[in-house]
C-alpha cells in the first residue's frame, strides 16, 4: 500500500487549522507508529519534532494545506522555492501552504524526515483548481475499464493473480484514517485509488522467470499510463477535499 505522509499531513493539518479537529487528534493521524521530525522549520535552529511545525503553521497564519504529488514534467502546485521541486520529485509527494511547504522522506520503517520550505518572498501559486470529486470519481471508473481490458489482452493476470481480485473489490474500497467529517465520497475515491495503486505495481512486475521483452514493456507502459495518472488525480483530490 502507498504510503502519503504528506496527504496526512495536509488533510489533518487543514481540520485542525479550521477547527473541525483537535491538535491531539491531528497530531495521532498524521504521526501513526512512525518517529517524525522536521529541519527547516523558520525560528529554529534544528529539526523539531513534527507537532512543533504543525503549531508554527497556525502562528504562521496558514488556514489550507494540500498534498501535491509531482511526477516529472508536471510539478503544478509546488511553489517555485529553492530546492522544493527536486526533493519533492524525489519524494513523489509534498505538503504545500501559502507559508511553509513540507516534503517528507522515509528512512525506514518507523522514521520520517521531512525538510521545511518557508515560501516568504516565494512568488504565489495561482488559486489551486478545487478537484470535482464525482468528474475525479468518474475518470478513474473510465481508467479502471480501460485498463483491465488492457491488462486482460497482455495476460498480466497470469502471472499475477491478485490483479482480478483487486479490480473486483473496488466498489467497496474505503480510505480509514481521515476526519470525521469527510466527504464520504472522498473516502470511496481514495479507497480505490489505493487499491489501484497496488494494481499498478503488481501489473509492472514481469511475470516469475519470464523475459519481457521490449514491445511488451511498451505496451504494457502504454496501458498503465491512463490509470496511473487518475490514480494521482483521485489520490490528490480526496486528501485535499474540505468539507463545505
Amino acid at each position: 500500500m502507498h504510503d502519503f505522509p504528506a496527504g496526512r499531513f495536509a488533510v489533518w493539518a487543514t481540520a485542525w487549522l479550521t477547527g473541525r479537529a483537535s491538535y491531539d487528534e491531528a497530531l495521532d493521524a498524521i504521526l501513526g507508529e512512525s518517529a517524525h521530525r522536521v529541519a527547516g522549520v523558520p525560528g529554529t535552529d534544528e529539526a523539531v519534532p513534527l507537532g512543533r511545525a504543525l503549531t508554527e503553521l497556525r502562528g504562521l497564519g496558514e488556514r489550507r494545506v494540500r498534498l501535491v504529488l509531482p511526477v516529472a514534467g508536471d510539478v503544478r502546485g509546488l511553489p517555485r522555492a529553492p530546492g522544493l521541486a527536486p526533493l519533492a520529485l524525489e519524494s513523489g509527494q509534498a505538503a504545500v501552504g501559502e507559508r511553509l511547504a513540507l516534503v517528507p522522506e522515509a528512512l525506514g520503517p518507523e522514521v520520517v524526515q521531512w525538510t521545511a520550505f518557508p515560501l516568504d518572498g516565494v512568488p504565489p501559486l495561482p488559486p489551486a483548481p478545487e478537484g470535482n470529486l464525482r468528474a475525479v470519481s468518474g475518470a478513474l471508473d473510465l481508467a479502471v475499464g480501460d485498463t483491465a481490458r488492457a491488462l486482460a489482452g497482455l495476460d498480466v493476470a497470469r502471472w499475477n493473480p491478485e490483479v482480478p481480485a483487486l479490480l473486483a473489490g473496488l466498489s467497496k474500497a474505503r480510505a480509514p484514517g481521515l476526519p470525521h467529517d469527510h466527504d464520504p465520497l472522498a473516502l470511496s475515491v481514495l479507497g480505490r485509488a489505493q487499491r489501484l495503486a497496488k494494481v499498478l505495481d503488481l501489473a509492472m512486475a514481469d511475470a516469475p522467470g519470464a523475459a519481457v521483452n521490449h514491445a511488451q514493456a511498451a505496451a504494457r507502459d502504454d496501458a498503465l499510463r491512463p490509470l496511473g495518472h487518475a490514480v494521482r488525480e483521485a489520490t490528490e483530490a480526496a486528501f485535499n477535499a474540505v468539507p463545505r
